[in-house]
């Protein structure tokens, strides 16, 4: 596969080339999430099968099943924040069906669970969260990273064209769902990852990025710290993310490295997990061609680093944060991963109640529990079928949407979720590249779309400009309010006790969205994305009108709907 030049609009060693019209902006990039990481257990709790708190021990059979449906979530944060507090609700197997729009975000998913349920005793806390987190949000890494991403790239290589190998060493995966040209693809994502293309030349990350920003600057290039600190103070500081400091923010957007855990000068490999493919025109054909095609314009600092559960990380003195956003994400990684460790690992767990109750019966070694959930992947052009399928209708007690893939939200696609399920979809609210009329008009845009697909709006809860929530027309429940779920807490007479640790196309689909040159001035939203991202400039016709006369108060639920 070629490699793609941004700033000369060529793919090496060929012409000049003719992007498509489409085309996302910088802000757009498919890398990482925009949004902070949520547990879903609030959300999935008003619309699952209920559960009696004193069958905690059930065999798996007996234990209820829950399934999520995500698209977009493009890097695992809300499954990873959901299991990692799994231990603190009642007890269900969790089935996570994840669509995404490129294969690459598929591996991404793929290769972030591996690192979060690596052994413990083979891999430690810190390594891990620092692995993680440079692997996760760094244009370049450390030698000793680089060489872990190709060890683990290669061991998957290997695994996904065998399926009875895949089962037995990764029984939490399931790719039953992707067509065989996808997972050939899969394959080839890998084997790139680990190295199959040799020299820094198949994938020179710093040349990419910095051509990137070049165009994306425009004329503002030799200003860009200006712009970039005009972004964080006018724009990521006003919508919530005070505590990105301006030093960090600067550096990511010069660099492409976020967390500098180490010297500056041990950053020097290209992080190929960012690597991404796009189909352009040349010369009348269709051409695919490697690059980097990721966000460049918000950061990683919103997923993990803007919100904590320990309040101290978030507090100010002389009106500035105590801590920066790098040291909030490390934090909050290393304590995700801590208690994902408990969580997959319960007989290393110090304190754990069903040891200690095995141990006073006298019983030698009980049996292992079984995996408590599965991440099944779905064939990238399968939203708009899904439907079709028997075993896709009304399955879902909870359907999550990313703001990149909010024109996929359809009537069909609402069938497919239980009565009385949720819909979360993700909002603009961190793309800097939108005014605030924007902003407001894509969530606007968000209901009558989440309306026309058989979804009311949710009501109680705090309001988020973050998350816009709804649930499926017909949902009816008692109607008494219970403040623990509110908060996002499970009540106590449903809380399991917590385990603690001792001390995470057809063939042209197999790409994303063909290519088509940035906008020069970020400020300024190109026309496709106004077209596939807002979709609020035009309004709903025929059938997709939503009809406020027709609409359904939304009932009393038993629970406030909770912030998530």
């Amino acid at each position: 596969m070629p490699l793609w030049t941004p700033s000369s609009g060529t793919l090496r060693g060929t012409a000049p080339v003719e992007t498509e019209a489409r085309g996302p902006s910088p802000a757009e990039g498919g890398c990482r999430g925009r949004s902070p990481g949520r547990k879903l257990q609030p959300a999935i709790i008003l619309s699952g099968p209920p559960v009696d708190p004193d069958s905690q021990a059930e065999t798996e059979h007996e234990t209820p099943e829950l399934n999520v449906l995500l698209l977009g979530s493009v890097d695992g944060r809300h499954l990873l924040r959901t299991l990692a507090r799994a231990a603190l609700w009642p007890r269900r197997r969790f089935h996570f069906y994840v669509l995404e729009n490129n294969l690459e975000a598929v591996a991404r998913h793929i290769l972030i669970f591996s690192l979060a349920l690596e052994d413990p005793e083979k891999m430690g806390l810190q390594e891990r969260s620092e692995t993680f987190l440079e692997v996760w949000g760094n244009a370049l890494l450390r030698p000793p990273v680089a060489a872990f991403v190709r060890a683990q790239a290669g061991r998957l290589a290997h695994l996904v064209p065998e399926p009875d190998r895949l089962a037995e060493q990764l029984p939490w995966l399931s790719l039953g769902a992707l067509k065989f040209r996808e997972r050939d693809a899969l394959e080839a994502v890998f084997r790139f990852w680990a190295g199959g293309e040799k020299g820094p030349e198949a994938f020179p990350m710093s040349r990419l990025w910095d051509s990137r920003l070049r165009q994306y600057l425009g004329s503002r290039y030799d200003a860009r710290h200006g712009v970039s600190d005009w972004d964080l103070h006018m724009k990521l500081h006003d919508r919530g993310a005070r505590v990105i400091h301006t030093r960090e923010f600067r550096r990511w957007r010069d660099t492409g490295v976020a967390f500098e855990l180490r010297d500056s000068s041990a950053y020097h490999v290209p992080n190929r997990t960012l690597a991404s493919g796009r189909l352009l025109s040349h010369r009348g054909e269709r051409v695919a061609a490697r690059g980097y095609w990721g966000d460049i314009a918000t950061g990683p600092f919103v997923a993990f680093g803007i919100e904590a559960d320990d309040e101290t990380l978030l507090r100010t003195s002389n009106g500035q944060p105590v801590k920066t956003a790098c040291e909030i994400t490390e934090h909050n990684v290393a304590e995700l991963f801590r208690e994902m460790a408990a969580w997959g690992h319960p007989r290393a767990a110090e304190g754990d109640p069903e040891q200690v109750q095995g141990g006073a019966e006298g019983s030698s070694e009980p049996a292992p529990a079984p995996e408590p959930f599965t991440v099944h992947f779905l064939s990238l052009d399968s939203a708009h079928t899904l439907h079709h399928k028997s075993c896709y209708m009304g399955q879902f007690q909870l359907l999550y949407v990313a703001c990149g893939m909010v024109h996929l939200l359809s009537a069909e696609l609402g069938a497919c979720v239980a009565p009385g399920g949720r819909l979360i979809v993700e909002l603009a609210q961190f793309l800097v590249d939108l005014r605030q009329e924007q902003l407001q008009a894509f969530s606007s845009r968000v209901g009558e779309l989440a309306q026309a697909a058989g979804f009311a709006p949710q009501s109680g809860g705090k309001p988020s400009d973050t998350f816009a929530r709804f649930y499926k027309a017909g949902d009816s429940a008692p109607g008494h309010e219970d403040p623990a779920v509110e908060s996002g807490t499970p009540p106590p007479e449903v809380l399991a006790p917590p385990l603690e640790a001792t001390d995470p196309p057809s063939e042209d689909r197999t790409q994303p969205l063909e290519s088509g040159n940035p906008p020069s001035e970020p400020l300024k939203l190109t026309s496709e994305s106004q077209a596939s991202l807002l979709e609020a400039s035009v309004p709903p016709t025929g059938s997709q009108a939503p009809k406020s006369e027709n609409q359904t108060v939304p009932p009393e639920t038993k629970y406030p709907i909770p912030d998530i």
